[in-house]
């Protein structure tokens, strides 16, 4: 297929590019080149056959107008956006901007395009989201596809609307879409703000490692790879309308996660003192959603994936990853907010 992906520059569409070269593909890489936007991601495939660049933010209109028509994509999987919930507290209009008015901006862009080609059967938009949408969850149960929405961040909201015109556009005017929703992701060149980079590049340079209140806050934990390849299969194989949940089957605590990473950087690169020892509780995300946890069954049963990473083993590779690449997360430590507490203007 020649696909078009938006936003793959960055950790998940980096990884989608990669993989969708890989198997011959034909990828059109569509990004904006934002902070988090880093083209060292797809080197490894920038001087394949079945590769292009296009440096375009979904915010203007005209210039998706004109990749459409130079490129003439047979697919889209449009994953730009703005993705980090504590700089959506501190700055919530560029998620306004980016995800609600861009994801109208590729629909309509799309639309145009595949209505002047005759409306060809087998295009495809396929529109990739997030499980926060569906809101905090208690001690049990899980989303699953019908879970009624319930944003509680700027960064939520924002992607929850996204969702919403996407399945308005293939109502109103059957655009054939499909979409899907995942569990926190993590893996090679993830941008060093979340999480597991924060826990990995703080351990390495002995500053304390920063866990939000108490570390009570359970995610369900997706190795992008896996990701990826499930997003390519609801590509090819989803039914048109339908949205999947895509998650890792890997629930954890934040301070187990922590623990674990320290404990895999305790014996890939020992020190006198345990690395866990730099642990320091600081004060909580406003609006933090207590757990999320994704029930799979839709994308196991109709489509026949699950993920083949456990989370024991990513963080592994994870870890190593970072120890072995550190030119690439030392050119990004100058980049706006990496290294900085965001999230505390609420």
């Amino acid at each position: 297929m020649k696909i078009l992906v938006t936003g793959g520059a960055g950790f998940i569409g980096s990884a989608v590019v990669r993989l969708a070269v890989s198997l011959g593909h034909e990828v059109i890489n569509l990004d904006a080149l934002t902070y988090a936007g880093c083209l060292d991601n797809v080197a490894s495939v920038a001087d394949s056959r079945f590769y292009a660049f296009e440096h375009v933010d979904i915010r203007d209109r005209a210039a998706l107008d004109r990749v459409f028509a130079r490129h003439r994509p047979e697919a889209v999987m449009h994953l730009a956006a703005e993705s980090h919930v504590d700089r959506s507290i501190d700055g919530p209009g560029d998620f306004i901007e980016t995800n609600i008015t861009g994801t109208y901006n590729m629909l309509e862009a799309a639309r145009g395009y595949w209505v002047g080609q005759g409306r060809p059967e087998g295009f495809r938009f396929h529109h990739i989201s997030t499980d926060e949408v569906y809101g905090s969850l208690g001690e049990e149960g899980m989303f699953t596809e019908e879970t009624p929405y319930d944003p509680r961040s700027p960064y939520s909201a924002s992607k929850a609307a996204s969702d919403h015109l996407v399945r308005a556009w293939h109502e109103t005017y059957g655009l054939p879409v499909v979409l899907t929703n995942c569990s926190n992701n993590y893996g090679p060149f993830h941008f060093p703000e979340k999480l597991i980079p924060v826990v990995i590049l703080n351990a390495l340079a002995g500053n304390e490692i920063p866990v939000y209140g108490q570390g009570l806050n359970v995610r369900d934990w997706l190795f992008v790879e896996d990701h990826a390849d499930a997003l390519l299969l609801v590509l090819e194989k989803g039914a048109l309308g339908r949205s999947y949940n895509i998650g890792g089957e890997n629930e954890a605590r934040n301070i187990d996660l922590v623990k674990t990473v320290c404990t895999i950087l305790d014996r890939m690169l020992p020190k006198d003192a345990p690395y866990a020892d730099q642990i320091t509780f600081v004060q909580d995300r406003a609006g933090h959603d207590l757990r999320y946890a994704i029930d799979p069954s839709r994308i196991r049963n109709e489509l026949g994936w699950r993920p083949s990473v456990t989370l024991e083993e990513g963080l592994e590779r994870t870890v190593r990853w970072y120890l072995e690449n550190e030119d690439w997360w030392r050119a990004l430590q100058s980049r706006d907010g990496v290294g900085q507490r965001l999230g505390t203007k609420a």
